[in-house]
């Protein structure tokens, strides 16, 4: 065999794990574009010291221990990230403002096809969905980063305890300890299984559910809307702190603050495991309508729970592959036409 031959066939090799350590950083870190910039570190230090690697575990577990290295490197400043409601209080309607935070405050979407392998059984699947969903996301990011290790090893992706203080460098029981005072942590956030009620895929209930809440936004009609929300529906709109607890302040918000979205276009899109849709508002200058937010649905029970809305369209727009424009449809003129 070549060098040449040699090194595309590690090239190879070590692509195929890609998507899965995407998953991996994206748990730790909450950042999708963080998550990347980690596996690219990871996949270039294994490519680096390939020759010292000697095969006692799997190529598989020893880029994970390279990728835990590199998260816990990159955990190290403390920053840990947050939906609105981690941050604040809700606030009224009549005191609703807009006040931006930096990027590195927020919990970050992400599309589904960069973190979720393609795996064949059913469970296996709905564990990886229901790991990288918004409310358990944010509930992992209030772990200390050993913590974190510990429980997506363990919980998310099944590994051994064995495994997992291998990998650490740890014994058994510490890794047991870590995986108990983990669980603790998230079993007294309440809210980290409130969306589990979405199937995959949708049954017929919720996608009835998501073709009223799309039919209520494109034709901006908040008495249709404020049927489809939960009584504690929550609204966020990262990078602002804000958000609207209840059908009454988030219809309203719609209503004043947020009119200008009115005859917007919603495209579905796949994120975090759950239903989400990229929003389109008209736009005067151009013609036709241009990006607004990436939205994130929670729902259950027949309700949508969580709305939120991530703004910062010319980061999110291009990592769900979505254009940056949209032409109006011919059925559909445009207001004022």
């Amino acid at each position: 065999m070549t060098e040449g031959t040699a090194t595309a066939d590690l090239d190879v090799a070590l692509e195929k794990h890609r998507t899965e350590l995407t998953g991996y950083c994206y748990r730790m870190l909450g950042s999708s574009f963080e998550a990347e910039d980690a596996v690219q570190d990871t996949l270039v230090r294994a490519w680096r010291s390939y020759d010292k690697f000697e095969g006692r575990s799997s190529l598989r577990s020893w880029l994970y221990r390279i990728a835990t290295n590199v998260c816990l490197d990159m955990l190290a400043a403390g920053n840990k990230r947050a939906r609105p409601m981690d941050l604040t209080e809700s606030t009224p309607l009549a005191r609703a403002a807009l006040s931006p935070r930096p990027d590195h405050t927020w919990l970050e979407p992400v599309p589904d096809t960069r973190v979720l392998p393609q795996v064949t059984d059913p469970a296996e699947a709905a564990v990886a969905r229901e790991s990288i969903r918004l409310a358990f996301m944010a509930a992992l990011q209030q772990l200390p980063p050993k913590q974190r290790v510990v429980l997506i090893l363990r919980e998310v992706l099944a590994w051994r305890a064995s495994e997992v203080a291998e990998l650490l460098g740890t014994t058994v029981a510490s890794v047991n300890s870590a995986l108990q005072r983990a669980r603790a942590t998230l079993a007294e956030r309440a809210d980290t299984g409130a969306e589990a009620a979405v199937s995959d895929p949708l049954d017929e209930e919720q996608k009835q559910l998501l073709e009223r809440y799309v039919k209520a936004f494109e034709g901006y009609d908040m008495t249709a809307l404020t049927a489809l929300l939960h009584e504690d529906a929550v609204m966020t709109m990262p990078p602002f702190d804000l958000w609207l607890l209840g059908p009454a302040d988030i219809t309203g918000f719609m209503s004043t603050m947020g009119a200008s979205c009115a005859d917007s276009r919603l495209i579905p899109v796949q994120v975090n495991g759950l239903p989400g849709f990229a929003h389109y508002k008209p736009d005067p200058e151009n013609g036709g309508f241009t990006p607004w937010a990436v939205q994130v649905l929670e729902i259950s029970g027949g309700r949508i729970t969580g709305f939120h809305c991530f703004l910062d369209t010319p980061r999110w727009f291009p990592l769900f592959d979505l254009p940056l424009h949209l032409d109006p449809e011919p059925d559909k003129p445009e207001q004022g036409a």
